[in-house]
């Protein structure tokens, strides 16, 4: 018995581990504020992450997800909600590291236990000089028409005066 105890422990841990961040660079957990009260398992919540985009040097991301509670949430089970909140900053003087394809997947993170994703993807607006940051879910069959989007003007920093345009910087 105790080892069948064990096994299941083992496979739920094992579970929720595939759900987490794929690596230890995933999001900074801000804050969680409970929505739902539930008495016997943990609450609904909304959850605030932070992110650094991992090719442009000086812009971070915050985003807002809704976390199911109860015993399906508390196991890696439920299937999230789709609603996303997005914002992205300069917080630093703007470096590009390398070139990108416009609809580049900034960051992405399961949503569900098989079918759904929730992305962040990263566009340039040479015109203007802006970049783009758009969050979606999407699911193997049907995604979600719910997304919000972010600008960030690519400015001067401090004493810097130079800017680099991020036009230079998309993949033809």
């Amino acid at each position: 018995m105790r080892r069948w105890v064990l096994g299941i422990g083992a496979g739920v841990a094992a579970g929720m581990a595939l759900l987490g961040p794929a690596t230890a660079d995933g999001p900074d957990e801000i804050f969680k504020k409970s929505t739902v009260w539930r008495a016997l398992t943990p609450n609904d919540k909304l959850a605030v992450y932070g992110i650094d985009d991992p090719q442009v040097e000086g812009v971070a991301c915050h985003y807002t997800v809704p976390e199911k509670g109860g015993v399906k949430g508390s196991l890696g089970l439920a299937e999230e909600r789709s609603e996303v909140s997005l914002a992205c900053r300069q917080v630093g003087p703007i470096k590009f590291k390398d070139k990108f394809e416009q609809g580049d997947v900034v960051f992405s993170e399961r949503r569900s236990l098989i079918f759904k994703r929730m992305q962040i993807v990263r566009g340039c607006d040479p015109k203007r000089n802006v970049l783009v940051y758009l969050v979606y879910s999407d699911r193997v069959i049907e995604g979600s028409p719910q997304n919000s989007t972010s600008t960030v003007p690519v400015m001067p920093w401090g004493q810097e005066s130079a800017v680099q345009r991020c036009g230079d910087f998309v993949k033809d």
